[in-house]
């Protein structure tokens, strides 16, 4: 699917467009997951190099900041694309389908990785800006915290940011759209493991027997109470029981059950109860059925925060630069995470999306047939260079 026509793309992103695509799918073919991505930190490494950015390695133990600096100006942008892939087997088919069995690139991370490196290629061509540039190639971003990585490592003290900026394809949305949000763009993660025990015994005598199947049963359907019940209607978020693991035979009570949750919620307030009360419930239905449990509760990853001033800006140089009919109207926060809220954390900036297209382009990210859009590469590049150059404009204040 191509980008409409009224898209605006530079003619320096227009001139690599079918390299940079090539490079993309380079990077699809060879996924690599959470602090694994040696090679893809290697071609970043080694792309930015050529283009004149100082290279450095090792932040957040597989990632790549390069930074380009031209003029006097004072100012300082961070550009972030993140670079990991899932462990998921790929069933797209396609000629450029990852070549290592169980891991794929099924949420995009190859399209940012590579938008922003023609986006880096432009540039540092063009030379039009005054200031100081930083890109940040994150890894780890699915799950593993790859971005609070980097930030303990020293990313803003060695690099500092005035404001930093990030996106992520979503598909479902129509091609090359631009969605913009102050607040909360991105819902909070957290990852709870119960683990629910028993006494195991013979399916044919549970009396002599803690069944913590029917424990953990028990539990699955209390947890339903928090969002309908203990939540106010007005408020957002999610407790879904993504995982159960327990026994192996029809006549064998088993001793333990393990119970897997992804917990999401927009408010601190709000995510704090969700832990408070995910706890007490499954410890109170455990001892109903003369079991225990044990609750393993992961604080992953916060809501995504834009900044207001950061987020107008972004949208501003959008709309001045693509019109409103490429713009997304009135977006709502959406309920995906993402590990770039620790960065919005300790800079100012904002979190955008980008459409990777309804109906071809639109199966959902971590799915095995999910594809990045190849058609929203050229007007995503020359998007960030038009931000950076906007941002880092001579005698911008």
């Amino acid at each position: 699917m191509n980008i409409p026509a009224s898209s605006p793309v530079l003619p320096e992103i227009q001139a690599i467009q079918d390299e940079m695509v090539a490079l993309r799918r380079r990077i699809h073919a060879n996924p690599e997951l959470a602090y694994e991505e040696v090679d893809t930190g290697d071609l970043v490494a080694q792309q930015l190099a050529e283009w004149g950015y100082e290279v450095h390695r090792g932040l957040g133990v597989t990632g790549v900041v390069g930074t380009l600096r031209l003029g006097s100006g004072q100012r300082r942008l961070g550009l972030r694309a993140d670079m990991d892939a899932l462990p998921i087997h790929e069933t797209t088919g396609l000629p450029y389908a990852s070549r290592n069995p169980g891991k794929m690139h099924a949420c995009g991370h190859d399209g940012h990785t590579a938008t922003l490196l023609a986006a880096a290629r432009a540039l540092a061509e063009r030379g039009r800006f005054d200031g100081t540039l930083h890109l940040i190639f994150q890894p780890a971003e699915e799950g593993h915290g790859g971005a609070q990585k980097m930030i303990a490592d020293g990313l803003f003290e060695r690099f500092p940011c005035d404001a930093v900026y990030s996106f992520h394809n979503e598909p479902g949305y129509p091609v090359g759209h631009f969605g913009f949000r102050s607040g909360v763009m991105y819902s909070s993660s957290d990852t709870v493991v119960l683990t629910v025990s028993g006494v195991g015994g013979h399916g044919a005598m549970p009396h002599v027997a803690v069944d913590p199947i029917v424990a953990a049963a028990s539990i699955v359907l209390a947890l339903q109470t928090i969002v309908s019940r203990e939540v106010d209607p007005n408020d957002m978020a999610v407790v879904t029981i993504g995982a159960i693991h327990g026994g192996d035979a029809p006549n064998v009570i088993p001793k333990t059950v393990e119970l897997r949750l992804t917990v999401r919620a927009r408010r601190p307030e709000t995510r704090a109860l969700l832990r408070e009360r995910i706890t007490a419930i499954a410890t109170a239905q455990a001892a109903v059925h003369r079991a225990t449990v044990e609750v393993d509760y992961r604080w992953r990853y916060p809501p995504v925060v834009n900044d207001r001033g950061a987020t107008q800006f972004a949208a501003d140089v959008a709309r001045g630069w693509l019109g409103e009919g490429l713009l997304i109207p009135d977006l709502e926060p959406l309920q995906a995470s993402d590990d770039f809220a620790f960065m919005l954390e300790a800079v100012p900036g904002s979190y955008f999306i980008v459409g990777n297209g309804e109906g071809e382009g639109g199966c959902m990210v971590h799915n095995p047939d999910y594809d990045f859009n190849d058609g929203i590469l050229p007007v995503t590049a020359s998007y960030w260079v038009t931000l950076a150059e906007a941002y880092l404009a001579a005698g911008a204040r």
